[in-house]
This record gives C-alpha cells, structure tokens and sequence, in this order.
C-alpha cells in the first residue's frame, strides 16, 4: 500500500506543478485514484512539507509550497 500512497503522491506533485493552487474536488476531478488514496497521498505530501492546504470559502485549497 505504500508504494500506492507514494506513486498518488507523485501524481498529486505533478498535477498541482502543472496547475498551481486547486481545489480538493479539482484533485479528486484530475488524478484518476480512489478518493481514499488521494487523501492519503495528500496527507504524506502535506506532512512532508512539499504542500500547504487550507481551508477557505468552504473548501480545501492546495498548492505546492515553493521551492518543493
């Protein structure tokens, strides 16, 4: 399963490298993986450093922190 997560992360890297601060439904509209495992490939990114997410206008926002 991690190599899952890890391979969700690089999608995710990638995808917001290509498109700048998205939506988490964008997310889910954009990589082709289970809900499930985005969340949890975010999260590794996310505690890892190479995202900041944020909550505003009901709803998480996501971009990649600069110089990941």
């Amino acid at each position: 399963m991690i190599t899952e997560i890890g391979i969700g992360a690089g999608e995710i890297w990638h995808f917001l490298d290509k498109h700048g601060e998205v939506t988490l439904t964008s997310l889910f509209n954009g990589i082709e993986k289970p809900k499930e495992l985005i969340l949890m490939s975010l999260g590794w990114l996310a505690r890892e450093g190479h995202v900041l997410v944020r909550f505003e206008n009901n709803e998480y926002r996501m971009t990649l922190r600069k110089g990941s």
